[in-house]
């Protein structure tokens, strides 16, 4: 059974930086594309970055050119490097894998993933 295992987060002021690892276990990780999403206060879920099986990448517009996504499939980690930070950016952040290998439709959406973190807290202060 596949489990997902998030660290990285924490507080920190405005303009920081922060990196959050999402550790897989389980086979066939090199397969799956992956997501983070996070959540705030009294707030949705929404989706924030997502990287294909082959290393394409998606974003929400709100961290276009401060966040990156990445993975090391050898180590079956995805990355989400984050520069700037802002405190609109404080939330829990979860990583999830997609239920489908290889496909990256609508990854945007919660419900194309089917595997979930427990979370990670994110602070950040003005």
């Amino acid at each position: 059974q596949v489990q997902l295992v998030e660290s990285g987060g924490g507080s920190v002021q405005a303009g920081g930086s922060l990196t959050l690892s999402c550790t897989a276990s389980g086979r066939d990780f090199n397969k799956y594309p992956m997501g983070w999403f996070r959540q705030a206060p009294g707030k949705e879920r929404e989706f924030v970055a997502a990287i294909s099986s082959d290393s394409i990448t998606y974003y929400v517009d709100s961290v276009k050119d401060r966040f990156t996504i990445s993975r090391d499939n050898a180590k079956n980690i995805v990355y989400l490097q984050m520069n700037s930070l802002k405190p609109d950016d404080t939330g829990v952040y979860f990583c999830a894998r997609r239920a489908r290998p290889y496909y990256t439709g609508r990854y945007y959406l919660m419900d194309e993933y089917e595997v979930w973190g427990q979370g990670t807290q994110v602070t950040v202060s003005s």
